[in-house]
């Protein structure tokens, strides 16, 4: 790899701008009726010109250590009421894993239950690399999960029993199994979701933030779960080494995901609904959302005698489609961002190029590989995510809601990159 300096062939030029007043018209790709046909989709009342930079290129005379983008919206409330439901819901969850475990069934099931939550954590970090959640929010979305969900869950559970069959044991469980466990719990998950897509949707504005919360969320009730199921193996078998193994290949190794992916068909419906805000019709979607999540986790639930052969015929392929979709929305997201910083290079804020490297994997690492070796990589991947944050933003006002909000995020985003960009070539 060379190491270009700026103005070479090899490094993203911050010159050329066009004149002000040519705005979007001559930048291709950049007509409301080129935008991506699904995902991003504007209506054409909705476009609005990129504002113009008048500037030109910056002058690279502010200090190389920007002041950061302020946190977008007040979700420190949303953070306080997590807090407080999760304490809260330790006092149900804790002394009912340890009455049906033990504590040494609750150190082991703890333990064990950390590798397939370390599998979902990482896919999450995978999808959510493009355009980062605020990790406030990620960490309310795990105890949610894992405490909240939880909690809920065991408060409900009593009302179904009630009206669960009695005629036999194996009939009650059945109906616990199939009926009560994807109603109840995939509720308790989603209001979570719910939750977020109202009180933090300034980051809750696509399909690929409602799965990555969605995840987030699944993770959480899954390792709670685990910790009871992995701990019980311990504690009630009288071959707990056995019936741990079993287990945990069942449960940590054939389905880490299975919870995952019953929510993220809700989180990805919401996240649909998000793209055009409306209060009804986000409530709407959560109900619309859960009848898919409920129907997957019915049929895992209602897999019998036939297991393997099920599991391998239907819920492989069912994992594998999921995989697939999620790569589809990640690589539509990626469409996104250019077509939106298009938009600004055709106001005068990136040329073509920088563009195509802002667009790209290859073309963010060459960058801060490149920036890296001047000192600058820090400066390099805060303008980065600032570009990107800042695509999302132009997405949000070209959906119509909250445009004046989000007009003033967009000039704070500006202003930040041209600092940015005098910064990364100081």
């Amino acid at each position: 790899m060379s190491n270009h300096e700026p103005g070479s062939p090899g490094w993203p030029q911050s010159g050329g701008y066009p004149p002000p007043g040519m705005g979007n018209a001559s930048v291709p790709g950049s007509n409301p009726a080129h935008n991506p046909r699904w995902l991003g989709h504007v209506r054409e009342g909705n476009f609005r010109p990129a504002p113009g930079n008048a500037a030109g290129p910056p002058s690279p005379l502010v200090p190389a250590t920007p002041a950061p983008i302020q946190v977008r919206g007040a979700i420190w409330p949303l953070l306080a009421l997590g807090g407080v439901l999760a304490l809260a819901s330790l006092v149900i969850v804790v002394p009912f894993l340890l009455s049906n475990t033990g504590v040494a069934g609750f150190a082991v099931g703890f333990v064990a239950s950390l590798a397939p939550l370390a599998a979902v954590l990482f896919a999450v970090k995978v999808i959510d690399r493009w355009e980062p959640e605020p990790k406030r929010l990620l960490w309310f979305s795990f105890s949610w999960g894992a405490a909240v969900s939880i909690a809920g869950t065991l408060l409900i559970q009593p009302l179904f029993a009630a009206f669960a069959p009695r005629s036999s044991e194996e009939a009650f469980l059945a109906f616990m199994a199939t009926v009560e466990a994807p109603i109840v719990e995939e509720v308790t998950k989603s209001l979570g979701l719910l939750l977020l897509l109202f009180a933090a949707r300034k980051y809750f504005d696509g399909p690929v933030d409602g799965i990555v919360f969605a995840f987030t969320i699944a993770g959480g009730f899954a390792f709670t779960e685990n910790i009871l199921y992995f701990g019980r193996g311990i504690a009630e078998s009288e071959n707990s080494g056995g019936d741990f193994v079993r287990i945990f290949i069942l449960r940590g190794i054939m389905s880490p995901f299975a919870h995952a992916i019953f929510t993220g068909t809700t989180g990805l419906i919401m996240g649909l609904a998000a793209r055009g805000w409306h209060p009804a019709r986000s409530v709407v979607a959560f109900f619309v959302g859960l009848i898919p999540a409920m129907i997957l986790h019915n049929r895992w639930n209602s897999m019998g005698e036939d297991f393997l052969t099920q599991y391998i015929l239907v819920q492989v392929p069912v994992f594998l489609l999921a995989a697939a979709g999620i790569v589809g929305l990640l690589l539509a997201e990626r469409r996104l961002t250019r077509q939106r910083l298009l938009e600004y290079a055709g106001a005068g804020w990136f040329t073509p190029m920088e563009v195509d490297m802002l667009a790209t994997g290859a073309g963010r690492r060459w960058a801060t590989e490149w920036a890296r070796r001047r000192g600058r990589g820090a400066q390099m991947r805060e303008f980065i995510r600032t570009a990107t944050d800042l695509a999302c933003t132009r997405q949000r006002i070209l959906g119509g809601r909250d445009v004046a909000a989000h007009q003033n995020d967009e000039a704070r985003q500006l202003a930040v990159l041209a600092q940015l960009r005098a910064a990364v070539v100081a």
